[in-house]
């Protein structure tokens, strides 16, 4: 979940709501990469979920880091709720997942080296409280009651909400975890092919990352539930945005389709102002019954674009939002994966190619499938896995084509960065196929086995 925005002053002419967006826009040489991944954190002995306060806690992590490792703390009233350090955050999700939001960096080699040094970090603090983590899409077994809500005013506002306008959200904010990456674009014809790519595309990452095949204890029958729980939590705000592969999409048709989605707060003076369900049209009127005669800052509009879900969402960057979280090799590869496929204009080309004969209704099967069966899907012919193999191909070549080396030179560009998903396609196997095998097989239905096997 985002932290509070900095957009900047009062918004006086409607056209700054486009002109927001269109202020992301760089030139190629300053495109830069931000990986963001969430894992679950839980006590060694118990198997229990970490609390937010006591000596073993979420707490206690981020004093850790803190204290060890040179992090600044972020304090929302007296409670301490994330970490800053060298253009990265460390925050926490609703459930105290523990997301890295990582620095804006130039290659993956340099991405993969600041997730790599944040998990030991995590690893060395967590080890003396007697705590692990692990990167799953969901809590495999860890009930509502038992992952008590992060002291955040933005959580306690959703949370409540969110059982009002869908039959999942409060599973997505306590229990569930993801890895993503943001990435920019140079003007608005570049965010519009992305985007498009991005969105149609989509549903080969969830297959590919698919990794929370069990819920509450059991086999939930989704290789990604986590998925299944987006596409449940609230239809104003979620899914597969259609509407931006017609004629004409562009910074402001985001712009007014955000604008309709229901508010959920104002932020202002380290306060959540309740404003569930308002209107942000209605307060650039001054007429949010939250604050009357009160109008907007870009703040509060950069706020507001932060509670827009869907499987790709325009900021002033492009976040790609599609995969479980899951094992330390593959966060590095969820990158690598778009990377190479909109950062090289050919690979993005191709990747439009591949997708663009696709209607609405196929996308939007596409996703349904990739949650349900992962790799094995199929859709009016298209096989997910041929289908998976395709687009890994049009990465490598991307990635080929950046040709950013790596380890002082010795490692020629990032392509070996996508070896696990060509793993997956060579196996058939996803991470979920991975676990259930295990589960069906020398875990002998125990899905407790997966914390000891699967820590980080």
């Amino acid at each position: 979940m985002s932290i509070p925005q900095s957009g900047g002053g009062p918004i006086t002419d409607h056209a700054q709501l486009a002109g927001y967006l269109a202020d992301g826009c760089k030139p190629k040489a300053d495109w830069r990469i931000g990986t963001e991944h969430e894992k679950f954190g839980f006590c060694e002995d118990t198997l229990r979920p970490l609390p937010y306060d006591g000596p073993r806690s979420i707490k206690a992590i981020l004093e850790g880091l803190r204290d060890e490792f040179g992090w600044a703390a972020v304090n929302e009233g007296d409670n301490i709720v994330g970490l800053e350090k060298d253009g990265a955050n460390v925050s926490l999700e609703p459930g105290g997942q523990l997301e890295l939001s990582g620095a804006p960096l130039e290659t993956i080699h340099e991405t993969c080296d600041e997730v790599n040094e944040h998990l030991k970090q995590v690893q060395t603090v967590a080890d003396r409280l007697g705590a692990k983590f692990i990167g799953l899409g969901a809590a495999p077994e860890w009930t509502h009651e038992q992952m008590p809500l992060m002291p955040k005013g933005r959580y306690k506002l959703m949370d409540a909400y969110m059982g009002t306008v869908g039959t999942h959200g409060t599973q997505m904010m306590r229990r569930t975890c993801t890895v993503q990456v943001n990435l920019d674009f140079s003007s608005e014809a570049d965010m519009v092919q992305k985007m498009r790519v991005a969105v149609a595309l989509q549903p080969v990452a969830t297959a590919l990352f698919a990794n929370s095949p069990f819920f509450e204890g059991k086999v939930n029958g989704h290789k990604s539930w986590r998925s299944r729980v987006w596409r449940g939590l609230d239809d104003a705000r979620t899914g597969m945005i259609p509407f931006i592969f017609d004629e004409g999409f562009g910074f402001e048709a985001w712009a007014e389709w955000v604008l309709d989605v229901p508010m959920y707060f104002v932020y202002r003076d380290g306060e959540y102002i309740d404003a569930l369900g308002q209107s942000f049209r209605d307060f650039l009127k001054g007429e949010l019954p939250a604050l009357p005669g009160e109008t907007p800052t870009l703040s509060d509009w950069a706020d507001h674009l932060t509670t827009v879900f869907p499987e790709a969402r325009v900021k002033k960057f492009i976040e790609m939002r599609g995969a479980d979280g899951g094992p330390w090799r593959r966060l590095c590869a969820l990158p690598a994966f778009w990377v190479g496929l909109t950062y090289d204009q050919s690979a993005l080309d191709a990747a439009w190619d591949l997708a663009k004969g696709w209607d609405a209704e196929t996308r939007q099967a596409l996703l349904v499938a990739s949650s349900e069966q992962g790799l094995h899907a199929e859709v009016g012919g298209l096989k997910m896995i041929d289908l998976a193999r395709e687009v890994v191909d049009i990465a490598e070549a991307g990635l080929k084509a950046r040709a950013m080396p790596g380890a002082g030179g010795l490692v020629p560009d990032e392509t070996h960065f996508l070896n696990a998903l060509k793993d997956s396609i060579a196996s058939g196997e996803a991470p979920a196929d991975e676990l259930l095998r295990h589960y069906h097989g020398d875990w002998n239905g125990d899905i407790s086995r997966i914390y000891d096997a699967y820590k980080y």
